[in-house]
């Protein structure tokens, strides 16, 4: 029978709204006798009757859109604040990682708010000190070990602030979307150390937006929605819960009721990207048109471009009659455009289409610039280089060759999934 990490019964978190306490005992006592006056609009329950367990070990998911709850039910899990009711029961000592800072003393160096922070999780100096060389390490900011937090960046906080709680060595990490502050390669290097900490037999509560991670890392996952639970389940079919009822926003669509030409798109899509949520490089897109053909209108050809923010042209994909006679029949039709592994650069790009005949002289239909979709290219790794959006709008593996009577040796970057 597994041990039980975390159990949560029934918790409930309650705020009064446009309400301001002084802090003074006439104040509270006037709230205190005018609460049964109090109207329910100015009530917002940010959780309401969360139930579940996680056993040790175990590595949860915690997801939802913006507003259900989940950075409050971390909170609570974490002691910073307490429920309006329920109860929860933790067992073992628990670490978080929910805002840049929390818990950092400005004035204290890096080398103190380690220690710091060790004390607060009730480790001895000695523990501390055995992990110290290994979290200044795994953090990166060794040359501003002894520089007061208050001059580190937002991204050096959260090296440091992620280096103390996973090797402190909690029974319980919590960490929040806070990563997403960090840089591709920190953020890979936390996902592993997640993963480790949870293969160690330790309990791992991760809270992100990005349904890769949370698939790589996570083996369940708890869904809330507006403070509700959803459901609770094994990762894969809790995402595919939540994508489905996210789907309308996941998808990048225009839509035409009213087209009056021969042949027109009624509604065209930039479906879900990778693990359903974003658009990134080396995975599959998919362009999805639904035409409405009024008549007949034999040698149709379609044709698309993706275009980037500086309005140039970077993909440029078509469907000549030749290949199917689409608009041979009245009625309505479906036509899918998929690109296997589109290697697009991190950017904003937008859809054109156009719908003429086969020798391009008679334009029957032109949209441009609809279904924005942004790309992303943070499941690779280029060495030692901050992408910029600005750099390229396409990115491509590729073979150096050099030739010449001498050998050349030469360090080139390279990208690797």
């Amino acid at each position: 029978m597994m041990n039980r990490a975390i159990e949560v019964e029934a918790i409930s978190k309650k705020y009064e709204l446009g309400r301001q306490k002084s802090g003074s005992l006439g104040e509270t006592l006037r709230h205190t006798f005018k609460r049964d006056k109090i109207k329910d609009d100015t009530e917002f329950w940010a959780l309401k009757d969360i139930s579940f367990q996680v056993n040790e070990g175990e590595a949860v998911g915690i997801i939802g859109r913006n507003g259900a709850g989940k950075s409050t039910l971390l909170k609570i899990l974490s002691r910073i604040t307490y429920p309006t009711s329920g109860n929860i029961k933790l067992f073992g000592r628990v670490s978080s990682l929910l805002e840049v800072g929390t818990g950092f003393h400005p004035e204290l160096s890096g080398r103190e708010n380690i220690y710091l922070n060790g004390t607060i999780l009730g480790m001895r100096r000695s523990e501390v000190k055995a992990k110290f060389e290994e979290i200044v390490e795994f953090s990166g900011v060794s040359k501003f070990i002894d520089t007061p937090i208050k001059h580190y960046s937002s991204g050096m906080k959260v090296r440091l602030a992620f280096a103390v709680a996973a090797h402190l060595e909690p029974e319980i990490l919590i960490i929040d979307e806070v990563l997403a502050v960090g840089d591709f390669d920190f953020q890979k290097k936390c996902l592993g150390k997640m993963q480790q900490v949870a293969g160690e037999g330790r309990t791992v509560l991760f809270v992100s937006h990005n349904m890769e991670a949370v698939q790589k890392l996570t083996s369940s996952c708890v869904y809330l929605v507006e403070g509700r639970l959803n459901c609770m389940s094994d990762t894969k079919s809790v995402i595919g819960r939540y994508l489905q009822r996210s789907e309308s926003g996941l998808n990048s669509t225009y839509y035409n009721r009213v087209g009056s030409s021969d042949i027109y798109m009624k509604e065209i899509k930039v479906a879900r990207g990778f693990a359903g949520v974003e658009h990134s490089w080396g995975n599959e897109l998919t362009v999805e048109f639904d035409i409405v053909i009024n008549r007949e209108t034999k040698g149709a050809c379609l044709s698309f471009q993706i275009v980037n923010a500086e309005n140039v042209n970077v993909g440029y994909y078509w469907l000549y009659a030749s290949d199917y006679d689409f608009g041979a029949r009245e009625g309505e039709i479906k036509i899918k455009c998929v690109i296997p592994e589109a290697k697009l650069f991190e950017g904003k790009y937008w859809i054109t289409t156009w719908l003429s005949d086969r020798s391009g002289l008679r334009l029957i239909e032109n949209l441009d610039r609809i279904c924005s979709f942004d790309f992303h290219i943070n499941n690779i790794v280029h060495d030692e280089y901050p992408w910029a959006p600005s750099d390229a709008t396409y990115l491509d593996k590729a073979n150096w060759v050099f030739e010449g009577s001498s050998p050349i040796t030469i360090k080139m970057p390279r990208l690797r999934q």
